[in-house]
């Protein structure tokens, strides 16, 4: 945990009051002292520091000061099909990390109808996943995540629309075009499941108007795959 985030319900007279997992890391990993200052943010605000004035087995009460912004945002919307379960909180946690605010988890011909129904898909669940990525890359921007369970709607209903005035990108290993670089422009980045995706997708998704591009001879995993092509984007942001 490189950043504490917490709530701004929970900041009151420039003073914060941690308990649970957040105190447990003050105690345990920090080993923070009395007068320690701490890196501090509030979801979705600014960031700062805070100077540890009190603490015992119960909570820990911090004074806070709030004087920086968050890492500017990647220009980048993710579009991936619902990948495994146990897969997802890891990718959850990295697409945070990295800087992608907006996620969108769509449904394939080859994603299982079972991890529709996976107890990671919980509001709850994904929000905690989410915020152990910002934790780790000091970042307080939450990602939106929005699910779509109709591949054929999306596609023709609703992503003409996100597409507009934005870059559009489609992984496909047959793809006779590399990876382009250093983008600075919008986008939108389609991302497929575990073998891909059936030819009358990609031929819905260029239609759409999404380009598709390889990133070398090796087929990568989902979770590889992501902060990979991430990194080759936008190599420069």
């Amino acid at each position: 945990m490189n950043l504490l985030l917490i709530a701004a319900s929970e900041l009151e007279a420039e003073q914060v009051i941690l308990r649970g997992r957040r105190l447990k890391h003050i105690r345990e990993v920090h080993r923070a002292n009395l007068g320690d200052r701490l890196r501090i943010g509030v979801i979705d605000g600014a960031m700062g520091e805070a100077e540890l004035i009190s603490v015992d087995a119960d909570h820990a009460t911090l004074k806070v000061s709030l004087n920086q912004a968050p890492p500017p945002p990647l220009p980048l919307t993710l579009l991936l099909a619902l990948p495994r379960p146990k897969m997802l909180r890891r990718i959850l946690q990295s697409i945070s990390a990295l800087g992608v605010k907006e996620l969108i988890l769509f449904n394939s011909y080859r994603v299982e109808k079972s991890f529709w129904q996976s107890a990671w898909l919980e509001q709850s669940r994904i929000r905690e996943q989410l915020i152990l990525g910002l934790e780790q890359s000091r970042d307080t921007r939450l990602p939106v995540v929005q699910l779509e369970k109709r591949f054929k709607p999306f596609v023709e209903d609703r992503l003409p629309a996100m597409t507009q005035n934005k870059r559009c990108l489609l992984a496909h290993p047959i793809s006779s075009h590399t990876v382009p670089h250093q983008l600075d422009e919008e986008s939108l980045l389609v991302i497929g499941p575990e073998g891909g995706f059936i030819p009358y997708e990609i031929e819905k998704l260029q239609q759409a108007g999404f380009e598709s591009f390889h990133i070398g001879p090796r087929i990568q995993r989902v979770e590889t795959a992501i902060p990979l092509i991430i990194g080759k984007l936008f190599d420069d942001f």
